[in-house]
């Protein structure tokens, strides 16, 4: 019996470590061959020199289990490390079918004390990171299609937030990072839907290096004999669903947000209009909206906003 992703190729950035890591192992356990990215870098905020170990330790692991794998160490925020990583793909395996978007940093701040640097290095690795590995990826796909006048297979799975969701407050850099990242995904799921390929969003939670002091003590295994379970906010909750996703099972599946954690996965609906208003004359006045829009917010529960913090109460039942 054939695995799903035999004979496919993927590429996973930030994949040295965490949920990278568990993700190139779960693509590689369904058949397909990756090319394991990570920069290498020790710290979570991008500090620290480079590094490939990483990246070869994870690779090496795949074949060792009887897998294809190729490591690269480049910087997928530098657009040309990025053209580098998807030509490796193309040159190692002979084309590329699946790019799962995982790199990223932390330098967390509230938004009155965030230095320009801590908002421009998140933005960097996170946002521009998916648009380089994605835009060359997307071109590779188009040339294949037009070349044969056909669909190809293409996959990709970026990693978006709960911060995005919910608002993180300490965090303005790398919830407008993962904001962006959603919008990214959806305009790219409706430009290359016509070439085969779909693109998905995940928002993952996940005990893991850039995590550890959010969820410190948060949903361990208790000491009783239990430490045989899965700890709940371990990666490999979340690896199933990026190799569903890669997979032609869920070739309808495009341009959709999904969170994921310990055993749980919830589909989110996109936003949906609350209300509508319209002029009684040839344009608004202040005093018409004020008329309209104060009644309307006065009896919202306060502190209310568009952000979607229910979904920080989501777990398996």
């Amino acid at each position: 019996m054939s695995l799903p992703l035999e004979g496919r190729s993927a590429i996973v950035t930030g994949a040295g470590r965490g949920l990278g890591r568990a993700e190139a192992l779960e693509l590689a356990r369904l058949g397909a061959a990756v090319v394991v990215n990570d920069f290498g870098q020790p710290g979570r905020d991008g500090s620290g020199a480079a590094s490939a170990t990483p990246a070869e330790e994870v690779a090496a692991g795949i074949r060792a289990a009887g897998g294809r794998a190729a490591a690269h160490t480049g910087d997928v925020a530098d657009h040309q490390q990025a053209r580098e990583l998807v030509e490796l793909a193309v040159a190692e395996f002979g084309q590329l079918d699946i790019l799962v978007n995982n790199a990223g940093i932390l330098r967390d701040r509230m938004v009155f004390s965030m230095s320009e640097d801590e908002w421009d290095s998140v933005i960097r690795v996170h946002l521009k990171g998916h648009f380089n590995t994605t835009h060359f990826a997307a071109a590779h796909w188009r040339a294949r299609s037009k070349a044969a006048d056909a669909p190809v297979y293409g996959r990709i799975v970026n990693t978006s937030s709960e911060a995005f969701l919910a608002g993180s407050a300490g965090q303005p850099n790398y919830a407008a990072a993962k904001g962006g990242i959603v919008g990214l995904t959806t305009s790219t799921a409706l430009a290359l839907a016509k070439y085969g390929v779909t693109a998905n969003v995940i928002c993952p939670r996940a005990r893991t290096r850039m995590t550890a002091d959010v969820f410190a003590g948060f949903q361990e295994p208790a000491g009783d004999g239990s430490e045989d379970r899965l700890d709940p906010l371990a990666p490999e909750h979340v690896a199933p669903l990026v190799g569903y996703l890669a997979s032609p099972a869920a070739a309808h599946v495009n341009g959709q947000l999904l969170v994921v954690h310990g055993g749980m996965v919830a589909v989110v609906e996109r936003p949906r209009v609350a209300a509508k208003f319209d002029t009684k004359q040839d344009a608004f006045t202040y005093d018409e909206l004020d008329a309209l829009l104060t009644p309307h917010y006065a009896d919202r529960p306060a502190g209310e906003t568009f952000a979607a913090a229910e979904v920080l109460g989501l777990k398996h039942e």
